[in-house]
């Protein structure tokens, strides 16, 4: 790799590169590297959960970058719910957005992402990569899911916009993604190339909607997806389109385009669906190409070394005439701008009062339960069986989930058992259903599931233990389809923490109405 050295001030292209850069880091303090940079006009750093391990000391980190550049953008992937940075260890206050979306009530979705922002704000974060905007007409979704709120584009639309309003009230910055939506998709963009195969038609009246409802609100900043759409380009993904971006998202409402002139900023470049296909550095220029401001990098690569690839592949394809200058400066100038308009608003979250209990309220009212006969809660201890899949990347395997650690709050002495698809390897799903009864033994069965119609080993294990145990109870903590038929189903519209409390309130009988 050639590196292109450059002085301790540095010229205007290379500042300008080094701008339009999201980069990652591993640690809880800003390594050496990170700080150089910042000082030579990188602007701004991305925080995982491995970033994060209280509230404290994410607002010393905060305070350790903008000690650099007082500006820098501070950007997180909270989009509470399953998706979760600042609470990645405990589980989100939270519910995500099919929650929301559950309930529809555009006022609470201000009201929760309000508190969202708040609690982003006082740690220093004033950038979010949220929220998901994506209509989840595919049930079958193996990325999106929970994070939509809904499959009706209206539903979508209303809380996407009451979301932006509520975060941006914090003065936090909304990213509204993954345009132009991620939602028809059975393929994960982290490991391969989604393909939309959707006509314009449908694409205006399902996909862009909640997109234009996103940017009448105001959205500082919308994430571009790594996806294939041949309606808009037969050939490049939306990040690497100049017919998605310039064409679609800002081109002006007269010319069929949405008329957004903020902040376009990538996915993440090292996604699978970029990097195997081009690679990041000739992906990095393209973006910028087709019309993106920031370039999103860190989720997997989080090194000094994938920063100055980026950067020297930008100065290199200027210099060698392939990135028009003043493209990269425009894109430099709305990453400058939007700092700017977070600076402006620093410390608008501390004059908020806090509403601690507003996510938790939220989540009870998500809460659906079915039943064909009279509940009798659980009264003692119940066994957990938790039905566990692989997590997609986006929620990570780290967050726990599940209803478990709740119900021992409320029922001492509550045991749990974790089985995944590897547990039919020997007996089938007979076997992992003797398992989980020899365990249970005389206890009430809690069967926990997340997306079950995706999963069709877990769709027959619940089976067979409903068959063994009618009366169990089920909790389905990911996209809800047709309850099982005979047991109590409880649908909690997500794994977020909270959502766990309001569904183990429920099977203890401790929630009003039951």
């Amino acid at each position: 790799m050639t590196v292109i050295s450059i002085d301790s001030a540095p010229d205007t292209l290379t500042r300008d590169a080094l701008a339009v850069l999201q980069p990652g880091f591993v640690g809880t303090t800003a390594p050496e590297w990170l700080l150089l940079r910042l000082a030579e006009g990188l602007g701004s750093v991305a925080l995982f959960s491995r970033n994060i391990e209280s509230p404290e000391q994410l607002s010393a980190l905060t305070a350790q970058l903008r000690a650099v550049r007082a500006d820098v953008l501070v950007a997180a992937d909270e989009e509470g719910g399953d998706v979760t940075r600042l609470e990645a260890r405990n589980g989100s206050s939270f519910p995500g957005n099919l929650a929301l979306g559950a309930v529809d009530d555009a006022d609470l979705t201000q009201e929760v992402a309000a508190e969202l922002g708040r609690r982003l704000g006082t740690c220093g974060v004033n950038f979010n990569w949220a929220p998901s905007a994506d209509v989840n007409s595919d049930p079958g979704n193996p990325v999106i899911g929970v994070r939509s709120f809904g499959s009706d584009p209206h539903l979508v639309a209303r809380n996407t916009a009451a979301y932006i309003t509520g975060l941006q009230s914090a003065g936090v910055a909304a990213c509204t993604k993954h345009f132009p939506g991620h939602g028809d998709t059975a393929v994960d963009s982290h490991h391969a190339m989604p393909n939309i195969e959707v006509g314009l038609e449908i694409l205006r009246d399902r996909e862009l909607v909640p997109f234009q409802a996103a940017v009448a609100a105001g959205t500082k900043a919308v994430m571009s997806a790594h996806i294939l759409v041949p309606a808009l380009d037969p050939d490049r993904p939306a990040t690497l389109s100049p017919s998605a971006l310039n064409g679609l998202l800002r081109a002006p409402v007269a010319d069929g385009g949405l008329g957004y002139d903020g902040l376009i900023v990538t996915d993440g470049i090292e996604m699978q669906a970029i990097a195997a296909t081009y690679g990041i550095e000739r992906g990095t220029v393209m973006a910028l190409l087709a019309g993106a401001d920031a370039i999103c990098v860190g989720g997997g690569l989080a090194d000094e070394e994938t920063v100055l690839r980026l950067r020297d592949a930008i100065v290199r394809a200027v210099r060698d005439g392939d990135l028009p200058e003043e493209r990269l400066a425009d894109a430099a100038a709305r990453v400058r701008s939007l700092a700017a308009w977070t600076a402006e608003r620093s410390g608008a979250a501390e004059g908020t009062a806090p509403d601690p209990e507003v996510g938790l309220i939220a989540a009870r009212r998500a809460v659906r339960v079915t039943r064909t006969e009279e509940y009798v809660p659980v009264a003692t201890a119940p066994y957990v069986a938790a039905f566990t899949p692989v997590a997609n990347i986006a929620v990570g395997s780290e967050t726990p989930w599940g209803v478990a650690a709740e119900l021992e709050r409320l029922l001492p002495g509550t045991v749990t058992g974790t089985f995944r698809e590897a547990d039919t390897a020997d007996g089938g799903v007979d076997g992992l259903c003797a398992k989980v009864l020899q365990s249970a033994s005389d206890r009430r069965i809690v069967a926990v599931v997340r997306d079950v119609h995706r999963h069709p080993w877990m769709a027959d294990a619940l089976e067979a233990l409903l068959a063994a145990r009618p009366d169990s109870v089920v909790v389905e903590m990911g996209v809800p389809q047709a309850p099982p038929s005979g047991a109590l189903h409880i649908a909690t519209h997500g794994a977020a923490r909270v959502c766990g409390q309001a569904a183990a309130e429920v099977i203890a009988g401790k929630e009003a109405g039951v």
